[in-house]
């Protein structure tokens, strides 16, 4: 049973969670130049690259370094079981086809939950220079600076950042839900990276965020960082996040798109 209670105990996940963030976005940004395409996952357009697994090797050596009791889910290598009651999950490259084609958007994820509960994270942006880091109950912090998210907007001044599947159905459907999305709202963004995203609600980049099909490790560790900022993270109809949707948004702002997309079928592939 973890011992990892208190605010400082949690804080001491973070600061782990930044300083492996930060050597495996450095790493990352050094490989991007001249990537290729190692295999695909899903289908044909759900791409890893070498630098994919090289990531989560690096982000998994050092965390079990530094905790090897800890347990790890990574999205290349799956998991490894630990006694500590922590578990780390990581996204190594969250935006694998925008780093693959030069794209800035993309980034290194790292969460610390405990008993399903995401108490501590660090999403490391190397090519905007950025590091985000949390700490459950402790705040959100940019560079080192407090982050709040801007107040909230009613839906019709909302600029909304969305993504797509990698299946083509998925893909179709979701492109039935936006047309029935952008009428009713100022615009609507796609960046390709869900931590790039939903960080991005709290420094005021976007109002709003939703997407279906993200994993754990997508939403955790960018996740924390948008609760912690004021944003509500959850899901369809209320409920908590999940692989069928997940939505980001200021509390007011979170409900009224929730009531936009998930009657369209956002939640669904149709």
């Amino acid at each position: 049973m973890t011992t990892i209670q208190s605010t400082h105990d949690r804080e001491k996940l973070r600061d782990l969670a930044v300083e492996v963030a930060a050597e495996a976005g450095a790493f990352a940004a050094k490989g991007q130049e001249g990537i290729t395409v190692l295999d695909t996952k899903s289908s044909p357009t759900d791409v890893v690259t070498e630098m994919d697994r090289a990531t989560e090797r690096l982000i998994r050596d050092r965390l079990l370094a530094a905790r090897p009791d800890d347990a790890v889910l990574g999205e290349e290598d799956g998991g490894v079981e630990g006694t500590s009651g922590v578990r780390w999950v990581v996204d190594p490259i969250d935006g694998t086809v925008n780093y693959l084609y030069g794209s800035p958007d993309w980034g290194v994820a790292i969460a610390a939950e405990i008993d399903g509960v995401v108490v501590a994270s660090a999403v490391c942006l190397p090519s905007h220079h950025r590091m985000f880091e949390a700490v459950l109950g402790g705040g959100a912090r940019l560079e080192g600076r407090t982050l709040r998210a801007p107040d909230t907007v009613p839906l019709d001044r909302a600029l909304v950042a969305t993504g797509f599947g990698y299946f083509p159905e998925r893909r179709l459907q979701q492109a039935k839900v936006l047309t029935g999305v952008i009428e009713h709202i100022r615009d609507i963004r796609r960046g390709g990276s869900a931590a790039v995203d939903i960080t991005g609600l709290a420094t005021g980049r976007y109002n709003a965020y939703y997407e279906r099909g993200l994993h754990l490790w997508d939403w955790a560790a960018p996740g924390l960082v948008a609760s912690e900022a004021g944003l509500r993270v959850g899901g369809a109809r209320g409920g908590p996040p999940s692989n069928d949707l997940v939505i980001v948004a200021r509390p007011g702002l979170y409900e009224e798109l929730d009531g936009l997309v998930t009657p369209l079928g956002a939640d669904t592939d149709g």
